[in-house]
């Protein structure tokens, strides 16, 4: 992991502002995004940092992806979501590989809280945005 960007500042008080249930499946997301990053080849280290207010991963050292955001979704305190830039056809994508997945428009995975990460998909979803842009240089 790189040094992130001011803004970030203390981690663990971003986290920490987050009711518990959701500090615990945004630091899962946290863990599972930075693993698919060690693991996808071509992506290189990620850089977090604070993009609206909200954890943020990017594709700084290769440019191979699209930035990840994640964060609780407002006003429902059960629910966090994975945000993905709109202006891709990345939402669409993972809505044809994985319909059985809650989605927000063009820009969001959706979870609840309180059930399991449905990781293997989401491993897929965020190597596919962490590569985005690599895969559409290569079309």
């Amino acid at each position: 992991m790189r040094k992130s960007r001011p803004g970030i500042g203390d981690r663990e008080a971003l986290f920490d502002a987050y009711p518990a249930p959701i500090k615990a499946k945004l630091l899962a997301l946290r863990r599972l995004i930075f693993a698919t990053a060690r693991a996808t080849p071509g992506v290189g280290a990620l850089e977090e940092t604070l993009k609206w207010g909200q954890p943020s991963y990017l594709t700084a050292e290769t440019g191979s992806g699209s930035t990840i955001r994640i964060d609780q979704v407002k006003p429902a305190a059960d629910q966090c979501a994975v945000y993905f830039h709109c202006q891709t056809n990345l939402v669409e994508t993972f809505r044809e590989l994985y319909p059985e997945l809650s989605y927000s428009g063009n820009r969001a995975i959706l979870l609840d809280a309180k059930q399991k990460l449905p990781e293997p998909a989401l491993r897929h979803c965020v190597a596919l945005a962490l590569t985005y842009h690599r895969r559409r240089k290569a079309k």
